[in-house]
């Protein structure tokens, strides 16, 4: 299924270019139906926290400047806050572009991440990892941006992850998918940038939850951002960036 989220915190069902109507996220259909173009996308996660996984993809940990063979041997996580989140352009209104992305004032160098996003479905404490993927909701693609010069002169990473507006999402979840059997693009002004089979993450998205959990409860619609890859670089005013994933769709956005 895709779950959409739109208007007013309305729920829905996406088949072809109709949603029907639901009471909460994948739950029971209200009998209203809508046109996917008369909508507007809002983010189709309502979470408690954003969790995220950085350096695990070893292309972008060797484009980052690290050595190959400095490679973390458990993941390393960050958090963004939820004033990040940005709803998705509506790809079936042309001129649609969501929630823009602002360009902060404080920096000079503004990145693009393309990320493959899970959202958690059931309470998890202390999951093991072979039972991990059964807490899942489902998969959405996700715009981790960065302010990469105060990532790398400010003592946390506060201002350089978590501005606002800094995560669009969308452009809806889907809750069938195999997390490490899909493949990753991000364009720019319609220029690939990105391109990695999700396969070749370090840490699996099973092995992430698994982790998360023994110390942090991730609670129904919580976020997990797993990781971007390599080819990651500069945005500038203007540009349009699309993060494209097999087996969900395009999530739109633009840098105001």
């Amino acid at each position: 299924m895709k779950i959409v989220r739109f208007n007013e915190g309305c729920w829905g069902v996406l088949e072809g270019e109709t949603i029907h109507e639901t009471d909460m996220p994948g739950g029971n259909p209200t009998g209203r139906e809508f046109d996917l173009g008369a909508v507007a996308l809002r983010v189709p996660v309502t979470p408690s926290k954003i969790v995220c996984v950085g350096r695990n993809y070893l292309d972008h940990i060797r484009e980052m400047g690290h050595d190959k063979d400095d490679l973390p041997t458990e993941p390393g996580l960050f958090l963004k806050g939820l004033n990040t989140l940005a709803d998705p352009a509506n790809p079936a209104r042309p001129h649609d572009s969501g929630d823009a992305v602002p360009y902060p004032s404080f920096t000079k160098l503004l990145h693009y991440e393309g990320e493959l996003a899970v959202v958690i479905g059931d309470r998890m404490k202390n999951v093991g990892e072979e039972d991990a993927l059964n807490h899942v909701f489902g998969y959405t693609c996700a715009l981790d941006i960065t302010a990469r010069d105060v990532q790398r002169t400010d003592l946390q990473w506060v201002r350089a992850k978590s501005a606002d507006k800094f995560l669009p999402i969308g452009p809806w979840v889907v809750t069938t998918l195999n997390p490490q059997d899909t493949v990753l693009r991000t364009y720019v002004n319609g220029e690939l940038r990105q391109e990695a089979h999700t396969s070749l993450m370090i840490f699996p998205v099973a092995r992430i939850l698994s982790y998360i959990s023994q110390f942090m409860t991730l609670e129904p619609g919580d976020v997990v951002l797993t990781g971007t890859p390599e080819g990651v670089g500069e945005l500038k005013p203007g540009d349009e960036v699309e993060v494209a994933i097999e087996g969900i769709g395009t999530l739109h956005t633009r840098i105001a």
